[in-house]
């Protein structure tokens, strides 16, 4: 690719870039570079839930556990039947201490995809 060809910073070409490199981060154990990559896609792209997800999953990877919840919960807006999105906010206020929101969330995500991990943590047996 010649000088002039290439993307400009803020093309959307740059962006899918950052959002497989953002995978990749996420992936080696990087979340910090993940979510720096992601901020300007998600600047670009507020609409995007897929980039939103990803840094939420970014957040969460780095302990930054705020601004985890805040995007899982803009994802479940978007999609509320996104069973990971609710299982991954219940390991966030799990994390953060609040078991109570954690099974609720668990709980959704069993609801809406009965796989083994989603309904080991809804913990059906026991009692609200």
């Amino acid at each position: 690719m010649s000088e002039t060809a290439r993307p400009t910073p803020s093309s959307p070409e740059t962006h899918v870039i950052d959002f497989r490199a953002a995978e990749q981060l996420l992936a080696v154990c990087d979340p910090r570079g993940a979510v720096k990559l992601l901020d300007s896609v998600v600047a670009a792209h507020p609409e995007n839930t897929a980039a939103r997800l990803l840094r939420a999953r970014a957040f969460f990877a780095a302990a930054q556990l705020r601004p985890a919840e805040l995007e899982f919960e803009l994802v479940l807006e978007r999609e509320p039947d996104n069973a990971f999105a609710h299982f991954a906010l219940a390991r966030t206020h799990e994390r953060a201490g609040r078991p109570e929101q954690a099974r609720k969330h668990f709980r959704l995500a069993a609801a809406l995809d009965p796989q083994p991990d989603y309904l080991a943590a809804a913990r059906f047996e026991e009692q609200a």
